[in-house]
């Protein structure tokens, strides 16, 4: 396949999933089809794939001309300064799209739920660790079903270890037995702030407007993932494991 740049691929890329986090096919522009490291890599003007971050892994996927005669499997998912980059494999290998061409975009379906279900259950242990009264700040997460768990700076007593994660798994339990609704939404500064406690992280700049995710009325957080609708999906979610190690406290967890 001849490689091919387009100016306008520098554009940063709608994210769709942003509206509609249960979308799984969309119609979107390409802009642009590249080789980046021996991978071929699409840009389009929109996405619903989810590119990796904050934790979670990328989508997979297809994008398929709109007569279907033309198929690329999205295989990763990656953004770069506000572009997102699906990378992947044509079929027939020899195929190609145009710059400006309409095509579908299709969202691996179980691969999206199984991680939209971890990242909740990452947002649903904060929430509960607030509950049962460790006021920790986050820090990094992995919300992947291969050692899922959260950190947050600050360090639990030694002695109180097993009692926070007997204590954290009996409000999870009852959180997700009484259900409550998953929401995001981006709102001004002021209001984001507001919905997280008060504050924000500094790397979020005072002129933005952050995407945040709210569990029920609980204490939000900025996130730009995706989620389930409610908490009552996550039955099976288990504290394994809590860590602390050089004043960071490393909760494990796994999802069935």
């Amino acid at each position: 396949m001849a490689e091919a740049v387009v100016a306008a691929a520098a554009q940063p890329t709608k994210l769709s999933y942003f509206d509609n986090m249960r979308q799984l096919q969309a119609t979107a522009k390409v802009l642009s089809i590249t080789k980046d490291s021996e991978r071929v890599a699409i840009v389009s003007d929109r996405t619903i794939l989810y590119p990796q971050g904050g934790g979670q892994p990328a989508d997979r996927g297809s994008i398929s001309s709109l007569n279907g005669d033309t198929t690329f499997q999205v295989q990763d998912t990656r953004m770069k300064n506000g572009v997102v980059y699906h990378y992947g494999v044509f079929e027939p290998s020899d195929s190609t799209f145009e710059a400006g061409q309409e095509v579908t975009l299709r969202v691996e379906s179980q691969r999206r739920e199984l991680h939209s279900r971890l990242h909740t259950a990452g947002h649903l242990i904060d929430v509960c660790m607030e509950l049962v009264g460790r006021t920790l700040e986050p820090a990094k997460a992995n919300h992947s079903p291969e050692g899922a768990f959260v950190e947050y700076i600050g360090a639990i007593p030694s002695g109180e270890i097993e009692s926070t994660r007997v204590a954290l798994q009996k409000e999870i339990d009852r959180l997700i037995a009484s259900g409550a609704s998953v929401n995001a939404s981006v709102v001004p500064y002021d209001e984001a702030a507001g919905l997280c406690g008060g504050s924000l992280p500094d790397y979020i700049s005072k002129d933005s407007s952050p995407r945040i995710v709210r569990i029920g009325d609980h204490t939000g957080c900025p996130c730009g993932g995706t989620h389930v609708d409610d908490v009552s999906s996550l039955t099976g979610l288990k504290v394994t494991q809590i860590r602390v190690k050089k004043g960071v406290t490393k909760v494990s967890y796994t999802l069935k």
